[in-house]
C-alpha cells in the first residue's frame, strides 16, 4: 500500500482527496491491463476511463492541474500504459481547451467520454525541443491551407481520431511564423508512414502530410499564434509528466520496502543492513521532494498564474531525473528479479526513461530554469 500522507498537504482540497480515493479503488479493480496489443489496450483504456468519469478534467475551459497530476501519479503507479492513455487525452486537446472556438470544442465532448482519441503532433525529425525550427509548412490556398511535411515520435500516432498539428505559416521568422491546426485522422493527405517501437511499448508513429488540404476553419487561434499555443499547452501539462514519474518512483519505493522486509541475506532481513536503509532513505527523500515540486507547480497554476514555466520545468526535471535514480536503486535491491522480463521493477525501468526526453528533455529544462532565473534577476536589478 502506497503512502498517501501527501494528500494532507495544503496543496489539496477535499475534492482532490475524494478523487484520489475513487481512482485508487478503480485502479485496484481494473489495472494492470494486458500490453500484448498496445493499440487495442489504449483504445479500451480511454473508453473505460471515460465511462468512469476520469477524463472529465482533461479538457474544458477550466483545467485543474492538481487533479491531472493526482490522476497521472495514481495511474502510473498501477500501469504505465494507463497513464499514457490518460495523458494524451489532455495533451492532445489542450490547444482546443485553451484557444479553440465553440465549433472546435465540440471535439471535447467525445474525448472526455472516451469516444475519440487525440494526439499532439509537434516534434519533427529536425526539431524536437527546438520548436521554432520546425519544417512542416501550411500554405494558404483560398479558403484552405495545404500542409506538407512530417512529424515523428507522435504519441497515439496511428490510433488517434484527432491530431493537433503545428506548421509554419510564415507570418514571421522562427517561432513567430507557426500556427496550429486540428486534423481529423481521416483527412486525405495524412499518412502513417511508420509505427515506432521503443523500450516500453506505446503507440507511436511517424506522420506524413502530402498536400493535405484543410479548411481555414481548422486553424486553432490566429495565424502565427502556434508557438504561443504550443508553449501554453506544455505549460499546463509539463507538470503532469513529473507526476507520472512520481507515480513510477513511488511504486518502485513500495516494491523495495516490501522486498527489503521479506528478503533475507546473511541470516538477517535485508532491511537490517544499513546500506540498504541508506538506499531506502534516499529513495523516500527523492519521492517526497519530487512530490513537493510537482504539486507546487500544479497549485500555482490552479491559483491563477498565467504562466508556470519555471515551476513546471523544475517539477519535470527533478521528478523525472530522480525517479530514474529511485527505480535504478529498486532494480539493484531486487537483484536478478529486477531485470527479469515481466517483473514490475523491470517494467518501471523501461517506462521511466522516455519521460526524461519527451515534452522537453532534461537539459532543455535546465536552460528554461536558468533563463527564468536570469530574467528575474534582471527585473530585480532594474527596480
Amino acid at each position: 500500500m502506497s503512502d498517501t500522507n501527501f494528500l494532507d498537504w495544503p496543496f489539496f482540497e477535499p475534492r482532490h482527496r475524494d478523487l484520489a480515493k475513487r481512482l485508487e479503488a478503480w485502479c485496484r479493480r481494473e489495472l494492470p491491463r494486458d500490453h500484448s496489443d498496445v493499440d487495442a489496450t489504449c483504445v479500451r483504456l480511454v473508453r473505460d476511463l471515460g465511462q468512469a468519469g476520469f477524463l472529465e478534467g482533461t479538457a474544458g475551459d477550466a483545467i485543474d492541474v492538481r487533479s491531472l497530476c493526482l490522476i497521472r501519479e495514481t495511474l502510473a503507479r498501477h500501469d504505465g500504459l494507463a497513464d499514457f492513455a490518460f495523458a494524451m487525452q489532455g495533451l492532445g486537446t489542450g490547444a482546443i481547451s485553451l484557444f479553440g472556438n465553440a465549433e472546435q470544442k465540440q471535439w471535447l465532448d467525445k474525448t472526455r467520454r472516451g469516444e475519440a482519441l487525440s494526439a499532439f503532433a509537434l516534434s519533427e525529425p529536425r526539431s524536437g525541443s527546438d520548436v521554432a525550427q520546425l519544417d512542416t509548412t501550411a500554405e494558404r490556398d483560398g479558403d484552405h491551407y495545404r500542409i506538407n511535411g512530417e512529424k515523428t515520435w507522435i504519441s497515439n500516432g496511428g490510433i488517434a481520431d484527432l491530431y493537433t498539428v503545428f506548421a509554419r505559416t510564415g507570418e514571421g521568422p522562427g517561432a513567430k511564423g507557426l500556427s496550429c491546426f486540428l486534423v481529423p485522422a481521416d483527412t486525405p493527405g495524412l499518412a502513417i508512414r511508420e509505427r515506432l517501437e521503443t523500450i516500453s511499448p506505446h503507440p507511436l508513429a511517424r506522420l506524413g502530410f502530402d498536400d493535405m488540404r484543410l479548411p481555414a476553419s481548422a486553424m486553432v487561434g490566429s495565424p502565427g499564434q502556434g508557438f504561443r499555443i504550443a508553449m501554453s499547452v506544455l505549460d499546463v501539462f509539463r507538470s503532469t509528466v513529473g507526476a507520472a514519474a512520481l507515480g513510477f518512483a513511488r511504486r518502485a519505493l513500495d516494491e523495495s520496502l516490501e522486498r527489503a522486509s521479506s528478503r533475507e541475506l546473511f541470516g538477517a532481513s535485508l532491511a537490517d543492513l544499513q546500506m540498504v536503509q541508506g538506499h531506502l532513505a534516499e529513495m523516500a527523500l527523492d519521492v517526497d521532494a519530487a512530490a513537493l515540486l510537482v504539486y507546487r507547480a500544479a497549485w500555482t497554476k490552479d491559483m491563477g498564474a498565467e504562466r508556470v514555466t519555471r515551476e513546471a520545468a523544475m517539477a519535470k526535471l527533478y521528478a523525472t531525473d530522480r525517479a530514474q535514480q529511485v527505480i535504478d536503486k529498486a532494480v539493484q535491491l531486487h537483484g536478478g528479479d529486477g531485470v527479469r522480463k515481466g517483473h514490475i521493477v523491470e517494467s518501471l525501468y523501461r517506462e521511466i526513461r522516455a519521460l526524461r526526453i519527451y515534452e522537453g528533455a532534461s537539459d532543455v529544462q535546465k536552460v528554461v530554469i536558468a533563463r527564468s532565473c536570469l530574467a528575474q534577476q534582471e527585473t530585480v536589478r532594474q527596480e
